[in-house]
């Protein structure tokens, strides 16, 4: 067998090049540089150069909010039927909540469970951005009632972290019917004094941007997270107007008073705690 002959240049052999791992490097989104993936895991998926917030999933988020080994699941199992027998582009609804499944290794776009948050008890919601990115259908507009059940007869402070595209138009109307019934459930909440902390990360939009991710009793953004109802370049077409600089960023609407606070993601467990505290005294 003819031996391989070596790569050479002007006489001289060259060393086969070796390959770079894959996934030993990420890039962000933010300031482009490019960075260890571990020293962002590291720094609970915030860029160190630029602040910027990865999205994360449920179980990511989950992890970093509550106390070890704490989060109890509630309902986990529930799952989506198809009301409409949504086909398009010739794929099935069914069969992109099979593909979504797999992807995230959850059910549904949203977990809800109790948990300690630094030794506070909590019901807590977490949306799940890799489950059709985290919109709202019925499962999720039926566990986030659930939560607000539990955290009404425990006598426990609710907390939600929205991540959402907002209604899910596989369902139709069936979709836009849970924003009426989390509203609802919220002022059923509201009327028992219960506290209601709201989490907006990137992004918050849409259906789930018009109804309870805005209703909280404190509202608490990650930073630049994109919170709003419309996309900006559907508002800018509608209206023919040039948009403000920053526009549906979460530094803009704390400056227009629609949330309460920005918070870093490396600070949000004692944020939460200090609230319920100040809530409680």
């Amino acid at each position: 067998m003819a031996k391989k002959a070596k790569a050479t240049w002007n006489g001289f052999s060259l060393k086969p090049r070796k390959e770079m791992p894959e996934g030993l490097w990420v890039k962000c989104p933010g300031c482009e540089h490019m960075l260890y993936k571990s020293a962002v895991e590291k720094n609970r998926e915030v860029c160190p150069s630029c602040n910027h917030h990865f999205r994360i999933g449920a179980g990511t988020r989950i992890q970093y909010l509550v106390d070890e080994d704490s989060f109890q699941p509630i309902s986990e199992n529930m799952v989506s039927g198809d009301p409409l027998d949504f086909k398009f582009r010739g794929t099935t609804y069914k069969a992109r909540m099979k593909a979504d499944e797999k992807k995230s290794g959850v059910l549904e776009g949203m977990q809800i469970g109790k948990a300690f948050i630094k030794g506070r008890g909590v019901v807590l919601g977490v949306m799940e951005p890799n489950f059709l990115m985290g919109s709202m259908g019925a499962v999720v507009g039926e566990k986030f009632c659930l939560a607000v059940e539990k955290a009404t007869d425990e006598s426990l402070p609710l907390v939600v972290v929205a991540c959402s595209g907002g209604a899910r138009m596989h369902e139709g109307v069936v979709s836009l019917g849970q924003m009426a019934k989390t509203s609802t459930a919220l002022a059923r909440f509201n009327e028992n004094k219960g506290l209601f902390i709201s989490v907006l990360a990137d992004p918050t939009t849409g259906g789930v941007t018009a109804s309870f991710a805005m209703l909280g009793d404190v509202i608490i953004a990650e930073p630049k997270a994109q919170i709003g109802f419309a996309g900006p370049r559907t508002i800018a077409e509608t209206i023919k107007v040039e948009l403000p600089e920053g526009f549906q960023t979460a530094e803009f609407m704390l400056e227009h008073g629609f949330v309460d606070m920005i918070v870093d993601r490396a600070d949000l467990r004692s944020e939460i705690a200090r609230l319920i505290d100040y809530t409680q005294k």
